[in-house]
């Protein structure tokens, strides 16, 4: 019961803090920001927020600078908007999973001979 309910708040955070990003934020230091996942603890209390980022990594590094300055202006309004006992801690980690499997792909297709995709 524990883990269906801690997926389903996971869930819940991931589409709440994207739109507040999306919506909210007006940092001009970040760039096209997607939020991957969000991995919670067993007491609720932190929360990991992966995501990934279009460019090199100077717009990584700028982009995880905003989200490093914005996080608790991010975890009061998911406090506004979810009526939660515990509100987590916010950190956000890059994911660097999609970048990884855009290289895979690409090796792939280097071996099987066929013409690379577009990035």
């Amino acid at each position: 019961m524990f883990g269906v309910r801690k997926e389903r708040l996971s869930q819940q955070l991931q589409r709440e803090i994207a739109a507040i990003i999306h919506q909210e934020l007006k940092d001009p230091r970040l760039g096209f920001v997607t939020i991957t996942k969000v991995e919670l603890s067993n007491d609720l209390s932190h929360a990991k927020i992966g995501y990934s980022c279009l460019g090199g990594d100077e717009e990584r590094a700028r982009s995880q600078d905003a989200l490093d300055h914005s996080a608790s202006f991010v975890r009061g309004l998911v406090k506004k908007r979810l009526r939660l006992k515990i509100i987590p801690e916010i950190v956000f980690r890059y994911d660097a999973s999609i970048a990884q499997a855009i290289e895979l792909g690409r090796k792939l297709d280097e071996l099987t001979g066929r013409p690379p995709s577009p990035p």
